[in-house]
C-alpha cells in the first residue's frame, strides 16, 4: 500500500513523535511510505535513517502556497492510496483526490479542519466520543491506540548527568508546557530528599521552571536533558516515571515506559485515568496534588515489590495491547476497508 502522510506540528511534541514512529512502522512492514513535513532536522534525521522519503514544506497559516504545490507534487509522483493527515494545520492543506483521506486526531483540535474526510482515527475512546458528539457519521470514526517503540539499547550511565548511582532517579518527559504539570512534578521532588530528576523535553515555560527549581532549593538534583531521541535509553536508567498530567488524551509517555519496565505514576487526566488500572500497572493521582504524587513516589520507593509489580504488570499490557504491530495492521485493515467503500 502507498501511504502519503501530511504534517505540520511543532519543534517537539508527542504526537510529532509518534508521526516518525508510525511513518517507519509502515515502511518496515513493506509499505510504500512518504511525507510532506514541515522542516524539522531531528525528524528528518530519524526518516533518514530508517528510508523514509519526505518533502519539506511551510504548512503556514496564510498565504501559503507552496505547502499545496508540495503536497500536489508528492501525489503526482507517488499516486498514493491514502493520505493520513496529521492533525488540523495538515489536514487543512491535505486537497481531495483519487486516494482516501484519513484525518489522525490526538488531541481535541477545531473539528472545521476534518470537513469531508473518509475516515478519522482516534488515539482515545474520548476522543471518538468528541468527533461524533461533534457530527460526525460514527461509522467514519475509528479508534486506535498508539503503540511503544521499543529500543533495544541498555540504560545510560547515571554519570552522563551528574547524578548519584544510588540516588531515586525520577524522569519526567513530554513538552515543557502548563498541560503536563512539571511544576507539580519539582514540587514533589521538593518533598523527596535525596531524589534526583532528569527532565527531557523542551518548551516554552523552561526558563519558569528552571526558576522554581532555583527557588525550591532543588536545581542541584534536577538535569534538564532538553528533547532527545533515546526515551526508551531514559526510562531504562530511572526507577519511576512521573507523568502528572492536567490535560492528557492518551499518554504516549505511560506506554514507553510500560514498554522499557519502568513503574509509572500519573495524574487522572483524561487519557491516563482511561489507560492505566490504579496499583495493577500504575499509581493513578489527583490533578495538581503534588502532595498525592509525593506521597506514590515515597510508596513506591519504600516498597521495590510494587514497583517490580507494576513494572511487570505495564509491560505485559504494552506487549499485548500497545504492540507496533498490532497497531500497523489495524491502520492497514481500515485503509483498506475505506478504499473499498469508496469504490
Amino acid at each position: 500500500m502507498k501511504i502519503l502522510h501530511t504534517i505540520a506540528g511543532g519543534d517537539v511534541g508527542g504526537a510529532e513523535r509518534f508521526f516518525v514512529d508510525l511513518a517507519i512502522a509502515f515502511h518496515a512492514a513493506g509499505h510504500q511510505t512518504h511525507a510532506v513535513m514541515r522542516p524539522n532536522g531531528a525528524r528528518q534525521a530519524l526518516l533518514d535513517e530508517a528510508h523514509v522519503g519526505h518533502t519539506q514544506a511551510p504548512f503556514k497559516r496564510w498565504l501559503d502556497f507552496t505547502t499545496s504545490r508540495a503536497i500536489k507534487s508528492a501525489v503526482a509522483h507517488m499516486q498514493p492510496d491514502v493520505i493520513l493527515s496529521w492533525m488540523g494545520r495538515a489536514s487543512r492543506a491535505t486537497p481531495k483526490g483519487d486516494y482516501a483521506r484519513i484525518a489522525r486526531h490526538g488531541g481535541y483540535y477545531n473539528l472545521k479542519s476534518f470537513q469531508g474526510f473518509d475516515a478519522h482515527v482516534c488515539n482515545t475512546p474520548d476522543l471518538v466520543t468528541y468527533l461524533t458528539d461533534g457530527g460526525f457519521d460514527p461509522s467514519s470514526v475509528h479508534f486506535i491506540p498508539n503503540f511503544a517503540t521499543v529500543d533495544p539499547r541498555p540504560a545510560l550511565p547515571r554519570s552522563m548527568f551528574d547524578t548519584p548511582d544510588d540516588a531515586l532517579l525520577l524522569l519526567a518527559m513530554g513538552r515543557l508546557h502548563d498541560a503536563k504539570a512539571f511544576d507539580v512534578t519539582l514540587d514533589a521532588l521538593a518533598a523527596t530528599p535525596g531524589a534526583y530528576l532528569w527532565i527531557a523535553g523542551a518548551g516554552p515555560l523552561e526558563a519558569d521552571l528552571k526558576q522554581q527549581a532555583r527557588d525550591l532549593g532543588v536545581a542541584s538534583r534536577v538535569k534538564w536533558l532538553r528533547w532527545r531521541d533515546d526515551p526508551g535509553r531514559l526510562l531504562r536508567t530511572a526507577d519511576i516515571c512521573v507523568f502528572p498530567s492536567r490535560f492528557e488524551p492518551f499518554g504516549n509517555v505511560i506506554i514507553a515506559a510500560w514498554a522499557h519496565g519502568t513503574p509509572v505514576i500519573t495524574a487522572n487526566a483524561t487519557g491516563p485515568q482511561w489507560l492505566v488500572r490504579d496499583g495493577d500497572d500504575a499509581l493513578l493521582v489527583p490533578r495538581d496534588n503534588a502532595p498525592a504524587v509525593a506521597a506514590a513516589i515515597a510508596r513506591l520507593r519504600d516498597d521495590p515489590q510494587l514497583a517490580a509489580r507494576l513494572a511487570v504488570a505495564g509491560a505485559a499490557r504494552a506487549q499485548a495491547e500497545f504492540s507496533q504491530s498490532a497497531c500497523v495492521d489495524r491502520y492497514v485493515s481500515l485503509f483498506t476497508q475505506v478504499q473499498e467503500k469508496r469504490r
